[in-house]
């Protein structure tokens, strides 16, 4: 049922991103909100997605697909719906349904439209803003559910051609939707069939948040072919981290006619950086791409390789999963599902050496990817039993490990021995309260777990 770019022939830019500082926009209490390039719930809690995509327009009798997908730990569920441009159109109702069905099943709903792939080089794709008519369509069913759905106002909405307005567009799209009154938080998909390797998004991001009165916009990439290595992946998400402007992956998959995503990377990296993440997907797939079906024929019980990646592996569903804060005043609708063991146990971590001052830290130390002469790693930081406004990390290598790449820290090395000290905005950590950084890494024979030490300041 997708397409995607066959081929990619763009080298990646080396433009930087300018830092922007986004405030807490003044409506958070009646949904989603964004502050810092991070989303939160209507409590104020911070919420990362883990979650699947769902194609509900082309399945719609497959209703308890959600259900399943929360059974097996998830927290969203990106439905895919049609205008009725390219497909029969998801009715008022039926949106309606589906929203509740969510709801009833604990799960954040994302809704988008699909008529919008490939605009610009698809046939019969249709414009943002004919997307944007279908949206305000719906403007009583969606009114009251600021708190359970966010809006993704196109999937994919331009492929590798005719993509230049695509900043413009989105801002149109962005103040259209405000003036007819949704004040949902709103998606917004990449273009370049939303694998945006023309840097498109990312290098004009901040225009279109600034765009949205409600600075209640998140930015979402799809992850295929074009980010096969762990440096591509790392720098992309990295951007939007320093810039302060929110970002989740919408979509990747473990295998593309397009390419090998490394799908290690995107879990690891989104888990140590706090980024939401929705697997490519749940089943149904056509069009030679059947392969990016999670469960078989719908069937929970029947996970396919990717689907018992994504739910069961290292970095996934089931690992990390948290169900939003504001299903707690609801009734439970069903029994919580039980949770059977990750298959592949977590790296162990060596504990800190000493217990943590008042007003000082300690660090661990995990290995959460590892290939023949690289891996990735995390040092996770935790204030003690005082406020901390900044950090410093040191260990040595003991068997000739060296670090190229880093995120979230200003890393140095002498010799064997790494420091790392926070960057701007994860330096102040209340007491108890931890951050992450992580880094890639070389290694050769032996890649032993050092000792952490940790200062505050």
């Amino acid at each position: 049922m997708k397409t995607r770019l066959s081929a990619v022939a763009a080298a990646l830019l080396a433009l930087l991103v300018a830092v922007l500082a986004f405030g807490q926009p003044a409506h958070a209490a009646a949904g989603f909100s964004v502050a810092n390039g991070r989303l939160y719930d209507a409590n104020g809690t911070e919420f990362v997605m883990r979650g699947v995509n769902h194609a509900h327009t082309w399945y719609p009798q497959q209703t308890s697909s959600f259900a399943d997908v929360k059974a097996l730990g998830a927290n969203t569920v990106r439905v895919v719906l049609s205008s009725g441009d390219r497909w029969t159109r998801n009715t008022n109702a039926d949106v309606a349904n589906v929203i509740s069905t969510c709801k009833g099943n604990r799960l954040i709903c994302v809704l988008e439209v699909h008529d919008t792939t490939g605009y610009g080089e698809q046939s019969g794709a249709i414009t943002l803003d004919r997307a944007v008519d279908y949206w305000l369509s719906l403007a009583d069913v969606l009114a009251g559910q600021e708190r359970f759905v966010i809006v993704n106002i196109g999937n994919e909405p331009y492929g590798n051609q005719n993509y230049a307005s695509w900043a413009t567009d989105n801002a149109n799209a962005i103040k259209r939707l405000r003036a007819g009154g949704l004040t949902h938080t709103i998606m917004v998909d990449a273009p370049n069939w939303g694998q945006d390797w023309s840097f498109t998004m990312r290098d004009n991001a901040a225009s279109v948040f600034a765009a949205d009165p409600a600075r209640n916009t998140v930015f979402s990439i799809h992850m295929y072919g074009v980010f096969d290595t762990a440096a591509e992946i790392s720098d992309y998400l990295g951007r939007f981290r320093s810039a302060g402007l929110p970002i989740v992956v919408g979509e990747f998959g473990f295998n593309h006619s397009d390419g090998d995503p490394d799908e290690d990377t995107i879990l690891a990296y989104s888990q140590a950086n706090g980024i939401g993440w929705l697997g490519w997907s749940w089943s149904g797939n056509g069009g030679g791409v059947e392969y990016l079906d999670l469960a078989t024929s719908f069937n929970p019980a029947n996970l396919t390789t990717w689907g018992q990646r994504l739910f069961n592996g290292t970095n996934g569903i089931r690992q990390t999963a948290r169900e939003a804060s504001v299903f707690s005043s609801l009734p439970p609708t069903t029994p919580p599902p039980t949770t059977p063991p990750p298959t592949t146990p977590p790296p162990t971590t060596p504990p800190p050496t000493t217990p943590p001052p008042a007003g000082g830290c300690t660090a661990t130390y995990t290995v959460t990817g590892q290939w023949q002469g690289g891996f990735q790693g995390e040092v996770r930081v935790t204030a003690g039993s005082a406020a901390i406004t900044g950090w410093t990390t040191r260990w040595t290598f003991a068997n000739g490990q060296s670090v190229s790449q880093t995120w979230s820290a200003t890393v140095t090395s002498s010799g064997a021995t790494v420091t790392a000290r926070n960057v701007d905005y994860n330096g102040r950590l209340a007491a108890g309260a931890s951050t992450t950084f992580g880094f890639i890494g070389g290694w050769t024979g032996t890649n032993s777990l050092p000792a952490v030490s940790c200062t505050a300041s």
